[in-house]
């Protein structure tokens, strides 16, 4: 993958390098940058002196009205420039940069697109304002059997703005599928298991004695999963994450498993939610996975959390819920009631 002014730099390399290129992907880039008469899309002489003074006057400054330019949604974010105006310090100096500016503006490789051989993706975000769409457009219908993709925004710099939809387009085009397309979504009962103070106990009992009590957990876990129909997802770390198609079961296995575990001489804490999940493979994503997890964390030891989804699912089931109050859980928005489930 190449962009801006390294776009010339790879088709230079794959017309005469063909043998060691299997693929040509093109993001925001050029095959000329200076205005000829048959060639529209590029800057004029003296426009490409004043970008290159521009560069060499304030390179690696926060102020620089160019980064509106090339990354017009994260200008207000002062926090980004700030990143970026220090990634330019650490690596060249202004007059090596301007040099290098002026010197990729001269770039013309427009007497190669041609000989192009290998198949070649065109990426240009529509609102780029740095390298005309035109350029990009220019890449593609003289590049021999090249796909053109319109992207939505106006960064210039490939890694700020949508960025998943071009990984999405980039994946497709080499692989022939997108792995990161949105998975199957389920509303699911999440459960979250965790051993209280897993290192302290362990330190306590030595590694012998440790390795035979988390197998026995192990397997009193996966026990109650099978009785009340759980599907283990993962362990994690010192617990399990599981779901279930029903909120009953899950808090009846959570119960069994915190009481068995009690008997064990293992203090265990977990956390329950209901909410949309999305399926990616064996694994499962979303808000509700981390909602169910920042449940557990909050819960005490012995204690079965669970949240307010949780309670109105089971109004009329006869499970006793004490009210917790309200909390904030990390990354999610809004305070959230909790309540335990007592035995």
């Amino acid at each position: 993958m190449a962009g801006d002014a390294s776009g010339a730099r790879a088709i230079h390399f794959s017309v005469t390098r063909a043998e060691r290129v299997s693929a040509l992907v093109l993001v925001n880039t050029f095959a000329h940058y200076v205005r000829e008469d048959d060639y529209p899309w590029g800057n004029t002489p003296d426009r490409v002196d004043k970008v290159v003074a521009s560069y060499r006057e304030h390179w690696g400054r926060e102020d620089w009205e160019l980064m509106e330019s090339i990354a017009p949604s994260r200008f207000g974010d002062h926090r980004f420039r700030a990143w970026l105006a220090r990634s330019e310090r650490f690596s060249v100096g202004p007059d090596v940069v301007a040099d290098l500016v002026r010197a990729n503006m001269r770039q013309d490789v427009r007497s190669l697109l041609t000989s192009i051989s290998v198949p070649t993706l065109v990426l240009h975000r529509e609102g780029n304002r740095f390298i005309q769409l035109g350029a990009g457009r220019y890449l593609a219908e003289h590049i021999p059997n090249a796909k053109f993709v319109l992207l939505p925004g106006g960064d210039h710099l490939f890694f700020v703005g949508d960025t998943d939809t071009l990984v999405d387009e980039i994946e497709e085009f080499l692989t022939g599928a997108r792995s990161g397309t949105e998975g199957d979504v389920l509303t699911m009962t999440v459960l979250f298991t965790d051993t209280v103070s897993s290192t302290e106990h362990q330190a306590r009992v030595g590694p012998r004695e440790w390795s035979r009590l988390t197998d026995r957990h192990d397997a009193m876990v996966r026990s109650a999963l099978a009785r009340h129909r759980g599907h283990e997802v993962k362990m994690t770390g010192d617990g399990f994450l599981v779901t279930f198609d029903a909120t009953g079961r899950a808090l009846n296995c959570a119960t069994d498993i915190l009481a068995e575990a009690k008997d064990m001489g293992l203090d265990l804490r977990a956390g329950v939610h209901t909410g949309e999940v999305e399926v990616r493979g064996d694994d499962i994503a979303g808000l509700a996975v981390t909602i169910a997890k920042r449940v557990c964390d909050l819960a005490g030891t012995g204690q079965l959390l669970v949240s307010e989804t949780v309670r109105s699912n089971m109004v009329g089931a006869g499970i006793e819920f004490k009210d917790q109050g309200g909390y904030d859980l990390k990354g999610v928005p809004g305070s959230w009631r909790l309540f335990s489930v007592e035995p």
